[in-house]
């Protein structure tokens, strides 16, 4: 910017004129000067207007050449807003600042630790449209996360079979709520509810002890929780239901009978047989979970712990009603206390037999027939166990026949689970061995030590990884299973279930193993 300046004051600033495009610039003339009163001092000449002039220094003010922005530059041709005095050149403001360079994440890595302790938050950690979850969402730069995320909503889920179990179980449901009403007006009606409540919460006890050890027994290849709300339903309901029924009817067809041939004829055989039903009627309604012997005992069982637990009801009320509290002493104690198992353990004969036609790809009438045998020996010994108390010496009978009895059944449970462990040993070698699984893995998978082994190092991964660690035995084991269904050939549903269970496996997998 060109100034003139003379001693006495500024002068006017002469305008500019660019010469024409393609012509050489000649020099401006003089500017014109002001009237001779407006001029406190003799004119003095312009200096020529020059491209390479630069304002001379002042005493008073020493120029000093401002720091130029790399980025900037001045306009070509520029105007003084005003007559003023000399300035400085113009310095760029925030809006003529260059454009700066795209962000780039940091490439320090922060610990687990770091980063849970900062309250730093990303800006782009908000949900967007589109997407269920912030975790959904596609980011540029997120930091670890301090826990690997569960894979569980995003495996497949297995395939379910057509609407006929449902119909089935829907009405099979509607049928036990129905007895259920008439066994709750039985209750109250013939035994007061003072006395049924006390009973009830009385005969919670030993349904207790029962069902944590069924619990025991079932973990190594869990049972639907649909199948064993309806085993103990069954139990509880209709096969009390139906035997009181068939009790009544029978007394009055036939008339009264002694107490001794109804405790060890009439009560074993009909009582098993409704039991056996409930059994019966798992196996045709969830034939996909009943995989074998161990099935069966659970679901057998059940059905006789539920049976057990309405018995007991009826047995402390009347106990209370006849006998007060000392006779509802001895009753609990010989009951809830001495045999607890006793139902438990006859029902699970049947469900045993029910179980080996199931391992051994028996049709509907096939099982049938072997749960008829079964329900022969736990008719055999109920009746033995009834006879017990009615004649000769109970405690006798007791420690020389129930005690053994007891004693080889948890032998049995047990020789029982060592065949479905070695069973499912053999189904995911077949696996390891075509690469899905190695050989470590397969040991973990198959052995109880090896699963406590998998849960303790699974324990020490950041984020406590056990849930993961125990669903991904937990499909190993069922792809175990569905494998031998296939080799069988009597699930059409085995080659669905062993993609999504192979699928499930490998996810649940990659994510122990994830960072």
């Amino acid at each position: 910017m060109l100034v003139s300046m003379s001693s006495g004051g500024p002068s006017q600033p002469t305008p500019y004129t660019p010469p024409p495009a393609g012509q050489p610039q000649a020099a401006q003339p003089p500017a014109p000067q002001p009237p001779a009163a407006q001029q406190p001092a003799p004119p003095q000449p312009a200096a020529p207007q020059h491209p390479g002039y630069q304002p001379p220094a002042y005493p008073q003010q020493p120029y000093r050449q401002p720091v130029q922005h790399p980025g900037y530059q001045p306009p070509a041709h520029q105007q003084p807003a005003a007559p003023a005095q000399p300035t400085h050149p113009q310095q760029p403001v925030a809006a003529q600042t260059p454009p700066q360079p795209p962000y780039s994440p940091p490439q320090q890595q922060y610990s687990a630790q770091q980063y849970a302790a900062s309250n730093y938050a990303p800006a782009h950690f908000t949900q967007q449209p589109g997407y269920a979850s912030v975790l959904a969402q596609p980011t540029h730069y997120s930091p670890p996360a301090p826990v690997a995320p569960s894979p569980a909503q995003g495996l497949p889920a297995l395939p379910v079979p057509g609407g006929k179990g449902k119909v089935v179980l829907f009405v099979l449901f509607g049928f036990l709520g129905f007895l259920l009403l008439a066994l709750i007006a039985y209750f109250a009606f013939f035994l007061g509810p003072i006395s049924s409540i006390i009973g009830l919460v009385l005969a919670l006890i030993p349904l207790a002890i029962v069902f944590f050890v069924v619990w025991m027994i079932d973990r190594w290849e869990p049972e639907p929780k649909l199948m064993v709300f309806f085993a103990v339903a069954w139990g509880a309901i209709a096969a009390i239901g139906l035997t009181l029924l068939l009790d009544l009817a029978l007394t009055l067809l036939v008339g009264g009978r002694s107490d001794a041939a109804g405790a060890v004829v009439q009560a074993p055989i009909v009582e098993e047989l409704f039991k056996g039903l409930g059994v019966y009627l798992i196996f045709l309604i969830a034939r996909r979970n009943f995989d074998g012997p161990v099935d069966g005992v659970v679901y057998g069982a059940l059905v006789g712990a539920g049976f057990a637990f309405t018995e007991n009801i009826q047995y402390f009320a009347i106990s209370l009603i006849e006998g007060g509290g000392a006779q509802l002493g001895v009753t609990f104690f010989v009951r809830a206390i001495l045999s607890p198992f006793a139902h438990a353990m006859f029902t699970s004969l049947t469900g045993l037999a029910i179980g080996l036609a199931a391992r051994r790809q028996a049709s509907a009438g096939a099982a049938l027939g072997f749960g008829a045998l079964g329900w022969l020996g736990a008719v055999f010994l109920h009746a033995l166990w009834n006879g017990s108390a009615t004649f000769g010496d109970f405690f006798l009978l007791y420690f020389l026949l129930q005690v053994p009895l007891f004693v080889g059944f948890i032998f049995g449970v047990i020789a029982l689970r060592r065949e479905e462990a070695r069973l499912t040993k053999a189904r995911l070698s077949e696996y390891a061995a075509a690469g899905w699984f190695t050989p470590e893995e397969v040991n973990m998978l198959a052995t109880r030590p090896g699963r406590k082994v998998g849960l303790n190092w699974a324990a020490q991964l950041r984020g406590d990884r056990r849930p993961l660690m125990r669903e991904f035995i937990k499909d190993a084991t069922k792809l175990a299973m569905v494998r031998q269904r296939a080799i069988t050939g009597r699930d059409p549903l085995a080659a669905q279930d062993e993609q999504a269970l192979l699928a499930r496996t490998r996810a649940t997998k990659a994510a122990l193993l994830a960072y």
